[in-house]
């Protein structure tokens, strides 16, 4: 696949400190051997996580946003590796693919765009690309019946993800329709207007095409939608929302009766696993919150999902380590490697 970059065992090792008296994630987690023939090495394969990164923020900029959520995959993946592998996590059900690589279309825009308008334009057509190579990521691995992790990125890969699971998990037999439900832990709606593929429509472009069935936010910030996407949102039968502000400031539900909401919601189908790092209180991403969801809440939010709901997938996006502002943050890539911890934890004894 053109930009993908498929892990070899030395790659992973690389980033894996070897002690003596210990065994670490990264010596006992699984990697594609043949490359050219990946798909049906992963098929064979025991695992029962598949994790892949989209490093990449082209879809952040298509909405105007600030760069910087292409820092996190090697951060966290460095993190991740290097945690003991014990009777908790043994890492032995995972197997890392790699990540794609946007970078080659991102330079070419960013040196050949004359003015905001053609830069805008341009990253939105190139959403487009990045859609198209993560839905047929997806759609390999879900057709295994194996569960895709991924780490971004911008949360505008929702929808191949969505796109490509829904497929997959048709292909296989376990659904009859191309359809998925997806919880979403965030701040923003993501249902803006279809006006060209970018960060903050990935949901409503999924639901206009038929892939997401049931959707249900969590924790959304009533400051921060607007009024025709509330409207939309709230006339919809199959979409369901509970603000920031019910939870925390007026208290109608606390946070875990609102995630139990959310999973009873969407309970009849498949379900991805969504998460915005920059709902969390002062996680470094391109939108920083500073109210927002604890770190603690967004690990019992993961580990209840995973417990409760029918997980198709998980994927955590938004963060950064750097923007492209300056700012900095190197724990965000720690904050990721627990999150997904809790999940496979989790998911392994249901």
């Amino acid at each position: 696949m053109k930009h993908f970059k498929f892990y070899s065992k030395e790659d992973i090792l690389s980033l894996t400190r070897i002690r003596r008296f210990e065994t670490k994630i990264g010596e006992r987690i699984k990697h594609v051997v043949n490359t050219e023939n990946w798909a049906e090495v992963l098929q064979q394969s025991a695992a029962k996580y598949v994790l892949l990164g989209i490093p990449e923020d082209i879809g952040i900029k298509a909405n105007y946003g600030i760069g910087g959520a292409d820092t996190t995959w090697l951060p966290f993946l460095a993190d991740f590796l290097n945690h003991q592998s014990n009777d908790f996590l043994t890492g032995e059900d995972i197997l890392l693919l790699g990540h794609f690589d946007f970078g080659d279309i991102k330079y070419l825009i960013e040196n050949t765009a004359y003015n905001q308008d053609e830069l805008i334009e341009a990253y939105r057509h190139a959403v487009n690309i990045i859609d198209d190579a993560v839905e047929d990521m997806i759609k390999v691995i879900t057709a295994f019946k194996k569960i895709p992790i991924v780490i971004g990125g911008g949360h505008n890969n929702a929808y191949p993800i969505i796109k490509g699971t829904a497929k997959g998990l048709c292909k296989a037999e376990a659904i009859s329709l191309a359809q998925i439900n997806c919880i979403n832990l965030d701040a923003h709606a993501d249902f803006s207007v279809t006006e060209g593929r970018h960060n903050r429509n990935g949901f409503h472009y999924a639901e206009e095409d038929g892939y997401l069935g049931k959707y249900c936010i969590i924790g959304v910030h009533e400051n921060t939608i607007s009024q025709n996407v509330l409207m939309e949102v709230h006339n919809n039968p199959f979409i369901d929302y509970i603000t920031y502000e019910e939870i925390f400031i007026h208290e109608r539900k606390n946070f875990m009766q609102s995630v139990a909401h959310a999973t009873g919601f969407t309970e009849d189908s498949y379900t991805g696993i969504e998460l915005d790092l920059g709902c969390i209180e002062q996680v470094l991403s391109n939108e920083m919150m500073p109210c927002g969801i604890t770190v603690l809440q967004a690990r019992q939010y993961i580990t209840f999902t995973a417990q409760d709901a029918k997980a198709a997938y998980l994927h955590i996006c938004e963060g950064a380590t750097q923007l492209a502002d300056g700012r900095k943050d190197e724990t965000t890539g720690k904050l990721i490697s627990y999150l997904v911890s809790d999940f496979i934890k989790e998911l392994s004894q249901v």
